[in-house]
């Protein structure tokens, strides 16, 4: 066996064993090899969301759409939870019990809604700025403090100190900020108990999401700041559905969504060619 060989050969094997170690949630030198070498985390992204810390929570301003699409993402969780057992969706707290890590949670937008109907969440970001704004605000509430908390870190280092701890992991607005999506999926695998549930809202890779969200959303309508997106980082649902199955996961529902911008709405629809939600189920490892 050559040189080169031989070299190709140990790389595979290391896939191989860093693939069932992500996939079975456990943690393993290949795992913590692998968080070495690479990152998810595109630092120029995470600058350019943190010098709108302080724009986070002002409803009329930049992120007046992602505070709307807690009114389609909420019940998408929820609902998507209820329906496999976990939480009570008679209670006035449905997700009552149940722990969710709120990946790339920003300055807590997501993170607090989910709190506020009963889960217990822990918030995970790589900006310290956000992570500062997102724990300040948690506490003006005294009703959902006690269930969240934050760590100001990447999602490969959260899911190796964290591994299969939560009944669900929620990924919003994120998977098209960063620079790994194959390691970033696989790590919020790797948070995920058997059994438990994966959520992501992303925009597709079609040349109507570059129109809609970018040249609209950004340079016309300033709905956006300009530099918010990167087409290049879009990600089309058959190819998130294709990583996610390689990690053990099989996708249960995929459904498109469309935000009106006159009227600050997010509606469902059947397209998924703009902006679409993804749940997937983590396999029982005797699956």
């Amino acid at each position: 066996m050559s040189f080169h060989h031989g070299i190709r050969g140990k790389r595979l094997l290391e896939c191989i064993k860093l693939k069932d170690a992500i996939r079975y949630g456990t943690t393993s030198k290949y795992a913590n090899e692998s968080a070495e070498r690479r990152s998810t985390v595109d630092p120029e992204d995470v600058s350019h969301h943190s010098k709108l810390h302080e724009a986070w929570w002002k409803v009329t301003d930049e992120m007046i759409g992602l505070h709307a699409l807690n009114r389609l993402r909420v019940p998408f969780v929820r609902d998507g939870l209820t329906n496999l057992g976990s939480g009570d969706a008679n209670n006035v707290l449905p997700l009552r019990g149940v722990t969710i890590a709120d990946i790339g949670c920003g300055g807590g937008i997501f993170t607090e809604a989910l709190a506020r109907i009963g889960a217990t969440v822990t918030g995970v970001d790589a900006s310290p700025q956000l992570i500062e704004t997102a724990r300040n605000h948690a506490k003006l509430d005294r009703d959902i403090a006690d269930r969240i908390s934050y760590e100001c870190t990447t999602v490969e280092d959260f899911s190796l100190t964290r591994p299969q701890q939560f009944d669900a992991v929620v990924a919003s607005e994120i998977l098209e900020h960063v620079k790994d999506k194959s390691l970033f999926l696989q790590s919020c695998v790797a948070a995920i108990k058997p059994g438990g549930s994966l959520f992501i809202t992303t925009p597709g890779r079609t040349i109507f999401s570059w129109v809609a969200l970018i040249v609209v959303g950004e340079y016309i309508a300033h709905a956006l700041p300009v530099g918010t997106h990167e087409w290049d980082k879009f990600i089309s649902p058959d190819e998130t559905r294709r990583i996610l199955k390689s990690y053990g996961c099989d996708t249960v529902l995929v459904h498109g969504t469309l935000y009106n911008l006159l009227k600050n709405e997010w509606y469902w629809t059947t397209s998924t060619a703009i902006h679409y939600v993804i749940h997937a189920v983590k396999k029982n490892r005797h699956e």
